[in-house]
């Protein structure tokens, strides 16, 4: 993943598809996280890794307001401090044993987080809605190739045989990209669905350059 600068934002997944009481696996700058949702609403993101025995907590389940190993039962606060270890239920767990955390913004549909204190709250982009995520097996020039323009920031602009779309770019390597499609709010049923099989239109055109060979 290249290298983001302390206290930028990155989109990692959209709201939607993170109910509460629920734990995915994402990627930061930082390295793997454990994205969750508390029962209450609240979206927290962790190191991907429970400190007692290396486990990934992305593994784990919710309990209320604690995310939970799904090895041993470790529970963890939101600010990474544990809380309860099931096999000495009459301990305090002693506050060093607490999980790296990283600033986590639900906002517009996007869950994003940063590495370090951001200066500033993330982007929001008015008029526009999530539409759905998806991961391109291709670099961000591969994809500006197949769009006909460069990116403007995080975003590139597609238009294909649908209206124009936005998508929300956020580089997981060398070659892998997640994408976050945005449609103009309010947009119809035909319209979502025009503007996903444009999306799917361009990942695979994507994916053709960056294996060699001509977009479709």
């Amino acid at each position: 993943m290249p290298p983001y600068p302390t206290g930028s934002w990155m989109p990692v997944a959209l709201s939607a598809d993170l109910p509460a009481g629920t734990v995915m696996p994402a990627q930061s700058p930082a390295g793997p996280v454990a994205l969750w949702r508390s029962r209450s609403g609240r979206a927290a993101a962790f190191a991907d890794r429970c400190p007692h025995r290396g486990m990934r907590l992305s593994h784990g389940f919710v309990r209320g307001e604690t995310l939970s190993c799904i090895y041993h039962g470790w529970g963890y606060a939101q600010a990474g401090n544990c809380l309860r270890i099931p096999a000495h239920p009459a301990l305090t767990p002693p506050d060093t044993i607490r999980v790296a955390t990283q600033p986590v913004e639900d906002g517009g549909g996007i869950i994003w987080i940063s590495v370090g204190e951001p200066a500033a709250g993330p982007p929001r982009f008015e008029g526009l809605a999530p539409l759905r995520s998806m991961m391109v097996e291709a670099d961000i020039a591969a994809l500006e190739a197949v769009a006909g323009t460069k990116a403007d920031g995080d975003l590139l602009d597609y238009t294909g045989n649908a209206p124009t779309i936005r998508l929300l770019l956020a580089p997981q390597g060398k070659a892998r990209t997640l994408v976050h499609v945005l449609v103009a709010e309010g947009s119809s049923q035909a319209e979502r669905i025009a503007a996903s099989r444009a999306a799917e239109a361009l990942r695979r055109a994507a994916e053709d350059i960056a294996h060699g060979g001509i977009a479709r």
